[in-house]
This record gives structure tokens, C-alpha cells and sequence, in this order.
């Protein structure tokens, strides 16, 4: 129906739909609509585990996808990667439960579907462990780059006080590597192609309203399949291989004809693509992208940044909410007007901390008289909200939101995902079973995914994964604080030290997110892997967040969409006899 993106995208390989459009005389979104509905080509998650579907080359980039963020631990390291792992479910077809009716089924799920695994990190994450090739970056100070986010007014640099050590290399040179011998290899397998992409209806766009009343399957014949509309958008997309590294070191042509944008307005950048040149220089090669503006070091790509965005540029924020005026009929440049000459480069922030300056991107502002805050423009400048009625919205009528008795905001008891009954019992250790709700607070010891596995960190805390628990449950499992636990269910087992607390709620568990199991962490008793906080979930999407093409409720990329809900997980939790730090070689291990 077009909501969500998916990637793979299509069984067919997309680099040859445009041809066959050509071939067949009809444009590419509508041959791509009528292929989809006569069956001639399939969406590759009708059919995830067809080999033609496989996700076969996955880069990392300083994500700890399998440490942090990947719920569903153990069926990642499967399913995705072919490795031991401590999954004891058993699948859909051998419980003879009800199977998925749109998706097809496989009596036997594929284990390893990736060929390549690389990751790109400062440090030896769990992530890392799994990898096929791990690429050494620099850290904060051993580079020059740029990091911000909407919850602080200032832009923080990032300085290369010292060479990145050994063979590491800086993030912008490791792609800019990637992109050069890519180019090299390219010609006599990959050309200037077309590449046939499907977008979702996404937020702030006309296909944000897709859907706008009653959403309907052209699957189902309920309606005709119309590409942005009732199915996902489709582009070709030039992709020139063979200059994939002139591309990533220049500014490309679309900055003068069509400007700069988001949140659904546009402006002009002619006047900054003049001033790139003269500040980087342009490139003097032959070639495609000769006299374009240059980007070709770590700061060049700062520059580029600073004076495009109107966050840090003066005279882009005043034509960037003179654009947004276009929209509402009011008056909203006074916001930026007194910082239109300011333009900020990056040795000034590397002298001195510079504020921000207010910018439609977001809807507070930064003022000396006003602490920001979200939806300021909104309530002062009488900037309509981003919702079907413009308005802060209480009551969502999408037909979804009303069969699951949502309408309104609601409390709704955890949904029982069958992960505990079919354990509890069966492989008993000589301890009491109790079975409590298992949730993943925000990281206390660490940052986001990264530095749990730090000396100082580790002093700081327990030296290695914990688990708090309530001195209630504790004391009815015979736990002491600081035992060695064990936690498990049909999606894995995890073990940790347990701490006892009184500002823990009966009934539940607290394992912080994001600890590493690369460091003093015992083998569990009942996989005999060693697992992490996301060893005992699983990825549970709910279909009320998979709702678009309806105003608020469209995807729009790190703003909304699906999620990992993993908060009705519960776990089967005991006190460890056994505690094995797995030290003996993997033959000797196997042979037992």
C-alpha cells in the first residue's frame, strides 16, 4: 500500500525495470503498477526468504545493530547471519499455529542470509564480533566533523587533535576509500543505470494524504494500484557507477536548479553554491563535475553543511521561512532577520561555541528572552500543526486506530507473545522460576550504544551486565544482591548479576539497554551462548504504527514509523548453580 519502505524492494532486480518499460512503451510508474497487479513483479517482502530476496551485503556504521538495537538478538544471529545462537522457539509450522496468509511460507527458514558484513567502528563492539570485515574509524578526537541534534542549540565540532592511530581512518576518508575503488571496479559490470525505486507516502507531501478517509488494497482489488497514491511512489534514479567518486567529492547540479529543503518547503541556493566555490574551490578535473564546488577533505564537508543549512547560515534561515510564509500568508522572517549576515564556518565553532539560529526545521526557536521549546511556532506564529486538522490533535479517526479501540489515547495490559509458558519447568537447574515483565530502560552507564564496555564505566557499575529486580521477587526466588541470574524464553537467555532494589516494581525486571556481552559475561545455562538484553525479545511490530498516507500517521525517515515493541516481553527468571565463562576451545565445547 505504499506506508512503509522495505529493502529489499523488488524480486526483480530494479536496474532493469526502466529498460523494460522502455521496451513495452509505457512510462515506469505505471508499467511497475501494472507489473505488481498482473503478478509480474512481486514486492520482495511477499517473499523474505526467497534467496533472490536476501539482504546480501549489510554495512555497519558505528550502529551496534546486533549490541544495541536489534531486537530479536538470537534470531538475528540465525536467520541473518547463519551462527550459533540461542533461539528455542520453535518456528510457526512445527507448533502448528496459525501461518501468515499474504507472506509466503517456507517449511524450512533460511540461516544466513548475508554474505557480507562490515562494520565501520572505534572500537571492538558486539556488533564488531560478528563481523566478516571491521573497519577501524577515528575517534572524537582524532577528526574533524560536526555533531548537533534538535535537543541543544549549539553546533559541536569535533577537531583532530591527534592522528588517528594505526591504520584507522577518519569516517569521511573510509567512504571517500569505498567510493574511489568502487569507481575503479565499476566499469565492464555497472554503467550509468537506472535505478526503479519505490518511495513511501511519506510526511510533509502531497502523498501524505494518500489515504486520507478509508485506507484500501489494491492487493485485494478494492481499488487500482496508482503508484503515490494507494502504492508507493516510483522514480528511476540515474545511478552513474563509474563516477560514484567524482560525485562523492562535489556538489551536485541540484543545488542550483532546485534549491535546498524540508519539512515540505524549498528555497533557492544558488547564491551558496557561488560562495562553495570560492570557500572549497571548485573541481579543476575533467569529467562530470567539473566546476562544481570541491569536496574533497573532512572540513570541505563541514563547509558544505554550515552554509546550506539555515541552522548556521543567517541568510538561508530568512529565505527558508520566507518559504514557509508562502504557505501560511504570515510574516515569519523577524524570526532569523536580526542573524541574516551570520554565517557560521567551522574553525569558528572549533574558537568558540556558536548558537544556532532559528530555523522552520523545527518548531522552537533560539531566543535570548524564549527557552526552546517544541511547538512554539506553532502556538506564537500561528504555524498550522503538522496534523489532518492542523490542530493538536486528541482524537485520531483513521478506521485502524478505531478497531483497535484507539481513538483516544488508552492504557492496554501487556499482550501475551507465548514465550514463557512453553519454558517454564522444562529445564530446571534446582532454583525457584519466577516470571516477571522484562523491560530495556535508556542506558545508564554508557552513551546511547557505546562505552559500556569502558573501564571507567565498568568500575562505575557492576563490571558487566545487570539486571535489577524488586527485593519482593528477589526474596521469593532465594536472589541475594549481586547473585548470577539467568533469563530466558523462547527467543533466547541472557545471564547477569542481579541487583535487588526497593525502587523496583514487583512484578518486573530492568536491564538497561545496550550492554555488550564481550565483557565478563557467563554463558547461560540454558542456551549455552552467551546473551544480551535483546537475547530475550523479539521484533513485534504493531499495526496501528504502520498506518500512512494519513496526514501525522505517514513515514517520515528517523521520525516516524515502526518500532520495536518489546515492552509486553516477559522472561523466566532463576538463580544461577552453574555459572560457565565458556574458557574451554570450541572443540572441546562441541564434543561435550
Amino acid at each position: 500500500m505504499g506506508w512503509l519502505p522495505s529493502a529489499p524492494q523488488l524480486k526483480t532486480n530494479p536496474l532493469t525495470i526502466a529498460a523494460a518499460a522502455e521496451k513495452a512503451g509505457k512510462p515506469v510508474p505505471q508499467y511497475v503498477a501494472e507489473g505488481l497487479k498482473s503478478g509480474a513483479l512481486q514486492m520482495s517482502c511477499e517473499d523474505p526468504d526467497d534467496p533472490k530476496n536476501f539482504p546480501r551485503n549489510l554495512f555497519v556504521w558505528r550502529s551496534n545493530l546486533l549490541g544495541s538495537s536489534g531486537k530479536g538478538h538470537e534470531y538475528f544471529l540465525k536467520h541473518l547471519i547463519g551462527t550459533k545462537h540461542g533461539v528455542q522457539g520453535k518456528d510457526l509450522g512445527e507448533m502448528g499455529e496459525q501461518r501468515p496468509r499474504e507472506v509466503a511460507w517456507h517449511e524450512e527458514a533460511p540461516e544466513g542470509k548475508l554474505d557480507l558484513l562490515v562494520t565501520i567502528d572505534f572500537r571492538m563492539s558486539s556488533t564488531c564480533m560478528y563481523s566478516d570485515i571491521v573497519l577501524p574509524t577515528a575517534t572524537w578526537y582524532e577528526k574533524n566533523d560536526l555533531n548537533t541534534s534538535d535537543m541543544h542549540p549549539f553546533i559541536h565540532p569535533l577537531t583532530k587533535a591527534v592522528d588517528p592511530l594505526w591504520e584507522c581512518r577518519s569516517d569521511w576518508e573510509i567512504f571517500k576509500g569505498f567510493a574511489k575503488k568502487f569507481s575503479e571496479l565499476a566499469p565492464g559490470h555497472l554503467g550509468v543505470e537506472k535505478d526503479t525505486v519505490l518511495v513511501p507516502l511519506q510526511h510533509d507531501t502531497p502523498s501524505e494524504l494518500g489515504q486520507p478517509f478509508e485506507p484500501k488494497e489494491w492487493k485485494k482489488g478494492e481499488c487500482e494500484p496508482i503508484p503515490g497514491k494507494t502504492m508507493p511512489g516510483v522514480v528511476v534514479v540515474e545511478r552513474d557507477y563509474p563516477n560514484v567518486y567524482k560525485r562523492f567529492t562535489a556538489l551536485g547540479p541540484l543545488m542550483e536548479k532546485i534549491g535546498n529543503g524540508g519539512k515540505g518547503i524549498a528555497w533557492n541556493t544558488a547564491h551558496e553554491v557561488e560562495f562553495l566555490k570560492k570557500l572549497n574551490g571548485v573541481v579543476a578535473d575533467e569529467g562530470l563535475t567539473k566546476g562544481m564546488p570541491r569536496i574533497d577533505s573532512d572540513i570541505d564537508a563541514t563547509e558544505v553543511i554550515l552554509t546550506l543549512a539555515p541552522e548556521t547560515n543567517g541568510e538561508v534561515a530568512v529565505k527558508s521561512w520566507d518559504a514557509l510564509s508562502k504557505a501560511t500568508g504570515r510574516e515569519h522572517a523577524h524570526l532569523a532577520r536580526s542573524r541574516q549576515d551570520d554565517k557560521i564556518r567551522f574553525r569558528d565553532v572549533v574558537a568558540q561555541p556558536r548558537k544556532i539560529i532559528s530555523s522552520p526545521t523545527w518548531s522552537g526557536i533560539e531566543s535570548e528572552e524564549v527557552s526552546y521549546n517544541a511547538g512554539y511556532t506553532n502556538v506564537h506564529e500561528l504555524i498550522p500543526w503538522r496534523t489532518l486538522t492542523g490542530r493538536q490533535q486528541l482524537y485520531v479517526d483513521h478506521p485502524w486506530m478505531r478497531a483497535f479501540g484507539e481513538g483516544f489515547v488508552t492504557y492496554k495490559p501487556p499482550v501475551d507473545l507465548k514465550t514463557v509458558k512453553p519454558l517454564l519447568g522444562q529445564k530446571e537447574n534446582g532454583n525457584k522460576e519466577i516470571v516477571l515483565n522484562f523491560i530495556t530502560p535508556h542506558q545508564k552507564w554508557g552513551i546511547h550504544s557505546t562505552y559500556t564496555d569502558n573501564l571507567l564505566q565498568l568500575t562505575l557499575s557492576r563490571g558487566g551486565p545487570i539486571v535489577w529486580i524488586s527485593e519482593t521477587d528477589a526474596k521469593e526466588a532465594g536472589i541475594e544482591d549481586n547473585d548470577w541470574i539467568e533469563l530466558f524464553n523462547t527467543n533466547g537467555a541472557l545471564s547477569a548479576r542481579a541487583v535487588v532494589s526497593q525502587r523496583v516494581k514487583s512484578g518486573m525486571c530492568m536491564m538497561y539497554h545496550a550492554q555488550e556481552k564481550i565483557v565478563n559475561v557467563p554463558g547461560s545455562e540454558t542456551t549455552k551462548t552467551r546473551g544480551i538484553h535483546n537475547s530475550v525479545t523479539r521484533a513485534i511490530t504493531k499495526p496501528t504504527h504502520m498506518i500512512g498516507g494519513y496526514a501525522q500517521l505517514s513515514y517520515g525517515f528517523n521520525y516516524y514509523g515502526t518500532v520495536g515493541s518489546n515492552r509486553d516481553e516477559f522472561v523466566v527468571l532463576r538463580k544461577m548453580s552453574n555459572v560457565d565463562w565458556m574458557e574451554e576451545p570450541h572443540e572441546l565445547a562441541a564434543a561435550e
